[in-house]
C-alpha cells in the first residue's frame, strides 16, 4: 500500500470517528434537552392538546396558562422575594470571596496555608448534617421566617474563595507595588484594580451563586413558613397542590421561574467558560 493510500485511509477513519463523536454529542444533548422541551410544549399547548394521542410535539403558543399564573396567583410576589434573596446573596458572596481570596493569595501571614486548608475542608462537610444545629441557632436568634435566614448563611462561598484566590495569584506583583507607591491600600486595590481584572471570576461566581440561591428549596422550606418571605421554589411546590393535574399551569409557572436564570446564563456564558477554565484573567502576561 502506497503512502498516499495510507494517508487517505487515515483521513477517512478520522472523518468517521469525528462523525460518530458528533452523533454521540447530539444524541446526548437531545436526551438531556427533551424534558425541558416537553415542558415548553406542555405550557404552550391547549387544554385538550395536553392529553391528545398521539402527542403533539410542536408548541401551539397558547398564552392563557401563563396569564392565569401571573394574574391569579402570588407569582410576582414570590418572584420579587427570590430576586431580592438571590441578588443580596450574590453581592455578599462577591464581597466575602474577593476579600478572602485576596488575603489568601497576596497577604503573607502566619497560618495562611492552614486557613486555606480549612476552606477546602468545608467542601467535604455535608450541609444536611448541620440542619438541626443551624435551625436551633436561627430559632434562638429569632431569624426564622425572615429574609436574613435565607441570605446570611450563604454569604460566603468556598468555590468563590478558591476561584478568586487563583485569579489573584495570577496578577503580576508589579500592579500592587505600583498601587502602593500611589498610596493605595489593600482594600481599595481589591475593588479598583484586582476586581476589574478578574471579571471572568466575578461573572462565574455571580452566576453560580445566583442559580444556587434561586433554586433553594430545602433550606427555605425548613426555615420559613410565611408566604410573605418564601421564594419561588416553595411556590412551585404549592402550585403542585393547587393546580393538581393541570399540567399547563404548572409547567407555565416552571418556565416563568426558569426564565431569569436562562437569560442570565446566556448573557454571562462566555465569561463563565473563561473563569472556570482559567484562560482569561484580564491580564496580558
Amino acid at each position: 500500500m502506497s503512502i498516499v493510500e495510507q494517508v487517505l485511509r487515515r483521513r477517512k477513519k478520522l472523518k468517521v470517528l469525528k462523525a460518530l463523536r458528533w452523533s454521540a454529542v447530539v444524541a446526548i444533548a437531545v436526551l438531556f434537552a427533551f424534558p425541558l422541551y416537553w415542558v415548553v410544549v406542555t405550557a404552550f399547548n391547549s387544554h385538550g392538546g395536553v392529553y391528545s394521542l398521539p402527542p403533539n410535539f410542536v408548541p401551539s403558543f397558547h398564552m392563557n396558562a401563563f396569564m392565569y399564573v401571573i394574574e391569579h396567583t402570588n407569582w410576582l410576589h414570590y418572584m420579587l422575594n427570590t430576586v431580592f434573596i438571590s441578588v443580596a446573596t450574590v453581592a455578599l458572596v462577591i464581597f466575602t470571596s474577593a476579600t478572602a481570596g485576596y488575603a489568601l493569595a497576596e497577604l503573607k501571614f502566619r497560618g495562611s496555608g492552614f486557613f486555606f486548608f480549612m476552606v477546602l475542608a468545608v467542601i467535604m462537610l455535608p450541609s444536611q448534617a448541620l440542619l438541626i444545629p443551624q435551625y436551633a441557632v436561627a430559632l434562638h436568634l429569632h431569624l426564622l421566617n425572615t429574609y436574613y435566614i435565607q441570605i446570611i448563611p450563604f454569604a460566603a462561598s468556598t468555590f468563590g474563595v478558591i476561584l478568586f484566590r487563583q485569579f489573584f495569584k495570577g496578577l503580576p506583583r508589579a500592579y500592587w507595588e505600583a498601587a502602593r507607591l500611589d498610596g493605595v491600600g489593600h482594600f481599595r486595590y481589591i475593588w479598583k484594580i484586582a476586581i476589574p481584572l478578574a471579571r471572568p471570576a466575578v461573572a462565574t461566581v455571580a452566576l453560580l451563586t445566583f442559580i444556587s440561591a434561586w433554586n433553594q428549596f430545602q433550606w427555605p422550606l425548613i426555615m420559613t413558613s410565611s408566604h410573605s418571605v418564601q421564594p419561588i421554589e416553595i411556590a412551585l411546590s404549592h402550585y403542585m397542590q393547587t393546580f393538581e393535574a393541570n399540567w399547563r399551569k404548572l409547567t407555565s409557572a416552571v418556565l416563568l421561574a426558569l426564565a431569569p436564570i436562562v437569560v442570565l446564563f446566556l448573557i454571562l456564558q462566555r465569561h463563565i467558560v473563561s473563569g472556570i477554565a482559567g484562560r482569561d484573567s484580564g491580564v496580558n502576561s
